[in-house]
């Protein structure tokens, strides 16, 4: 199993998951409200004539885990599905190995649960 870890701009929240269901089939994920930035380094905004910054912009943390053969899929899918069309902003994806996955209602391996 791998974890798929993305964080995406909010507006492409659905249309991230959507994709992720459209090309891989994979239904289950988490979706954590975050804030933070990369490179752009927030955003400046005039408001009453004063400058204000905003170092943080408002994001979101998008989880998956998957069966090893459907990773990379799965990476493809949220990196086509999240792209803005800006220079910067639209996230990050990564993945992590996971050793072992234990469905909480069954006691069984996620693999055993799924295949039943």
């Amino acid at each position: 199993m791998v974890k798929v870890e993305a964080v995406v701009i909010r507006d492409r929240v659905e249309t991230v998951i959507d994709a992720v269901e459209d090309e891989t089939g994979h239904v289950g994920v988490t979706v954590v409200e975050a804030i933070g930035h990369g490179r752009q380094r927030g955003i400046t905004h005039e408001y009453r004539g004063r400058v204000f910054e905003s170092r943080f912009l408002p994001k979101a943390l998008l989880t998956f885990v998957v069966a090893d053969e459907l990773a990379d899929h799965v990476v493809s899918a949220i990196a086509d599905a999240a792209r803005s069309g800006n220079e910067s902003g639209d996230g990050i994806v990564w993945t992590t190995p996971v050793a072992r996955v234990t469905h909480n209602r069954t006691g069984r391996s996620l693999g055993e649960v799924e295949v039943a």
